[in-house]
């Protein structure tokens, strides 16, 4: 019997601008399309790094060139933006592949909100660098006139930082399990979904962050009730010792096995770190769910158990 998955693409699945992403969908979607000419219900969520940083970049540099005109934009409505850029054309390429193979299947972008806790301490130390580089006296001015924070970045420059708070709720969760339900291809929770917190009444209001693509990805799963959420990444395994001599491929992990190595600080943060942890919030919320770390193109050999680092219980 086919299962239900969540698949999390990592930013090498979609390039760093349009040529390069168009590109890469069409890899990204033979990948799937792989999976779902096995019989598996797919739900497709992905980073959006690259992406919202040159929307925010172009959306900046408009309003220097004519500030009576154009006002900045909220991150919240960049990370919106950047869900129908890389939607569009992963859907696109989905359907083709899918039609190609003679698999008649909608696919469909979902426009996603993710809740978060405006209490969340991420929200007092942001870390999350985003946008172009800026020199010291543009930073300076970003601080001054729209209460930006800034950090210096390795000598390269100047990046505003942003709070990157944990996703509590999937706002579209209903109409994402209903589209699910009905035999679609959903793609959903792009960039980590648009960060919101409630205000007053039913209003979401947007948030100044960047939600981790791999914790909304978790969540997402969860609330799907899906059997497998699926990481992928630049690397077939998840490794420990990473780049020494004694560097060992992981195939399988429990999640006791993978908080030791965490405590150990055997993973990078910002880089394996957080596919570790949501995998193992994953696998530990219900028995019987398992998460793969893998490769892109190897994503079908890691659901049949030949590759990948599979946390499970």
């Amino acid at each position: 019997m086919g299962k239900r998955i969540v698949i999390a693409l990592g930013g090498n699945a979609l390039g760093k601008n349009l040529p390069e992403q168009m590109a890469a969908v069409k890899q990204t979607a033979r990948a799937i399309a792989d999976l779902i000419e096995e019989g598996h219900e797919v739900v497709v969520a992905h980073g959006n790094g690259p992406q919202v940083g040159m929307i925010q970049a172009a959306m900046a540099e408009l309003t220097r060139s004519d500030p009576e005109k154009y006002i900045p934009c909220p991150l919240s409505v960049c990370v919106a933006m950047s869900q129908g850029y890389i939607g569009y054309d992963l859907q696109n390429a989905l359907r083709e592949e899918l039609l190609d193979r003679g698999i008649v299947k909608g696919v469909s972008t979902v426009l996603t909100q993710v809740e978060v806790d405006p209490n969340d301490p991420a929200f007092q130390h942001p870390t999350k660098p985003i946008g172009s580089f800026m020199s010291r006296q543009e930073a300076e001015k970003m601080v001054a006139e729209r209460g930006y924070e800034v950090v210096e970045d390795a000598g390269r420059g100047y990046r505003r930082v942003v709070a990157s708070p944990r996703p509590v709720s999937i706002v579209e969760i209903d109409s994402i399990r209903d589209m699910v339900e009905a035999g679609l291809v959903v793609v959903a929770c792009g960039g980590g979904g648009i960060p919101v917190f409630r205000s007053q009444g039913h209003h979401l209001k947007g948030a100044a962050a960047v939600i981790d693509k791999d914790f909304a990805s978790c969540v997402l799963a969860q609330q799907l009730d899906a059997d497998c959420l699926v990481i992928l990444t630049a690397v077939e395994k998840v490794a420990v010792n990473f780049g020494r001599p004694d560097q060992q491929w992981l195939d399988s992990l429990t999640p006791t096995q993978a908080r030791e190595y965490i405590d150990q600080g055997q993973f990078a943060p910002g880089s394996m770190l957080p596919k570790v942890q949501a995998a193992v919030q994953f696998a530990e919320s219900k028995p019987g769910r398992s998460a793969l770390i893998t490769l892109l193109e190897k994503a079908r050999d890691g659901i049949a158990g030949h590759t990948g680092t599979s946390i499970s219980l």
